[in-house]
């Protein structure tokens, strides 16, 4: 709001009260234009089908306003273990709203006004009964199709769901699993060129039979195009678990694939499972071609079989594409590695030669993904660990990077799940004591940290003045759940 109070003496004199009355609506008019034409969709986790979690959109928040942030908490049908999308003026039941839309552990995908915390629809499986309350569950992210009229979800018995943003109706349902009681669809949907990426992992406690695949949907008709399985990978298409020889290999990264959005290229990294080099890749970062029916690129720790007798998946985060041809890779083993892209290329195994090997901000296993931040032609690089589980220890850092080398910035003792940069803060949600600390990410300066309840996996959405965030963990299989929207006035 433009404030008019150190004028006012001048004004009414010059002017007149009318003549006042109508610069303040002007000058209102124009700063409510100017917000409206700012005004961004978050579509996709993160708002980066690369994976950066980190957005350059206008949010309107900044370390001056935090404080005058109010919230509000939407009573939702299920547990939101991940987190919300946002569409901005779409049209609902006939009127234009702002929306969240969120996917609840047991399969329910519900809008949420934006404005008022009102749901607006609630589209519910027609198998929901089966599974409510079982150990079958989703940690799935939603997508929004680049058309605006659809979103995109995953459901605990193993299929994508293509909803109507207008009312929630079902348009299509493509199972991506033969065997959705050990395969779980566990990480954020990537939508790009018409195509639906899609990843599958394994249920908490490792439960076989399963194997990490990607699966490639055209958005348009739900159809199938092609599965690349990282256990059994010269074996097209969905495998009954059972009939391969190698087991396990989840990719279950908290922001999914990573999408080289030149090329189109997709990056998975794989959990503990079976590795050969050849057909089998657990405990393996991957390069596929954008339709996933190639392998470009592979590399593994030369500890790998280490890596999978004690658990310690390479793949409990998701690839960070650094740029100049590098990745970072976390990992359960505490530790984030630099991997060259030219030097993991081709189809023959590749281990070892990592350019640096870092430990995680608390040396915990990392479970949640990186965030890269590029501002004033400096990158760097953010990390928390000790988010996932309910844990007492853990930390945050932040690198800068350049010339394929991490430098250490700042750190904390503070956990985290997933880092977030957004309108120039990061944001980091700490699951075990409740609260969203926002930082400025240059120094590691605590601005704020936002009052909320525990959670898990949990992720911030923050857009148009507002910040969304789901509380509460899918592992305690309750059919209830908060989703928290902080607002700034006039929001």
């Amino acid at each position: 709001m433009v404030n008019f109070t150190v004028k006012w003496k001048t004004l009414v004199p010059a002017l007149g009260l009318c003549a006042l009355v109508a610069v303040v609506t002007m000058g209102t008019l124009a700063t409510v234009a100017a917000a409206q034409s700012s005004r961004q969709d978050w579509p996709v986790f993160g708002n980066s089908i690369a994976g950066d979690s980190a957005s350059a959109a206008p949010t309107g928040i900044n370390a001056d306003n935090l404080k005058s942030l109010t919230r509000r908490q939407v009573q939702l049908d299920g547990t939101v273990d991940a987190a919300a999308i946002y569409l901005h003026g779409v049209r609902i039941k006939g009127s234009s709203h702002d929306a969240y839309f969120v996917t609840t552990s047991y399969g329910k995908t519900i809008a949420v006004d934006a404005k008022d915390g009102a749901v607006l629809w609630e589209y519910t499986p027609a198998q929901y009964a089966s599974w409510e309350g079982t150990r079958q569950i989703t940690n799935s992210t939603p997508v929004a199709d680049p058309d605006r009229e659809y979103v995109y979800a995953a459901s605990p018995d193993g299929k994508i769901e293509k909803l109507a943003v207008a009312d929630g109706h079902l348009v299509w349902a493509t199972a991506v699993t033969l065997a959705p009681a050990t395969e779980k669809l566990d990480s954020p949907l990537k939508i790009f060129r018409g195509h639906l990426i899609v990843i599958t992992a394994g249920y908490i406690g490792d439960r076989p039979p399963y194997q990490g695949h990607v699966a490639i949907l055209d958005a348009a008709s739900g159809k199938l195009l092609h599965v690349w399985n990282s256990l059994c990978s010269n074996r097209p298409g969905l495998l009954q678990p059972s009939t391969c020889d190698g087991q396990q290999s989840a990719i279950w990264g908290r922001s999914g694939p990573a999408i080289d959005t030149s090329t189109g290229d997709i990056f998975v990294s794989t959990g503990n499972g079976s590795y050969n080099g050849a057909t089998n890749w657990g405990d393996s970062l991957i390069e596929l071609n954008p339709d996933a029916t190639a392998m470009l690129g592979n590399y593994s720790p030369e500890n790998n079989a280490e890596l999978n007798r004690r658990d310690l998946d390479l793949g409990s985060t998701s690839p960070m594409l650094m740029g100049g041809g590098i990745i970072a890779q976390g990992g359960k083993d505490g530790l984030i590695r630099l991997v060259s892209i030219k030097d993991m290329a081709g189809t023959a195994a590749h281990t070892g030669h990592e350019l640096q090997t870092v430990p995680t901000p608390g040396s915990q296993q990392l479970l949640t993904s990186l965030s890269k931040w590029t501002h004033d032609g400096k990158t760097w690089l953010f990390s928390a660990d000790g988010g996932g589980f309910r844990s007492s220890a853990g930390g945050t850092s932040a690198w800068t990077y350049a010339n394929g080398k991490l430098t250490p910035a700042w750190n904390n003792d503070n956990l985290g799940t997933t880092p977030l940069v957004a309108g120039g803060l990061l944001y980091i949600y700490d699951p075990h004591n409740g609260g969203l600390r926002v930082y400025n990410p240059a120094t590691g300066a605590q601005l704020a940290n936002l009052p909320c309840g525990t959670g898990h996996w949990n992720s911030p959405t923050v857009i148009d003045g507002r910040i969304a965030l789901p509380e509460g963990s899918a592992n305690d299989h309750s059919n209830s759940g908060i989703l928290d929207i902080w607002s700034l006035p006039g929001h």
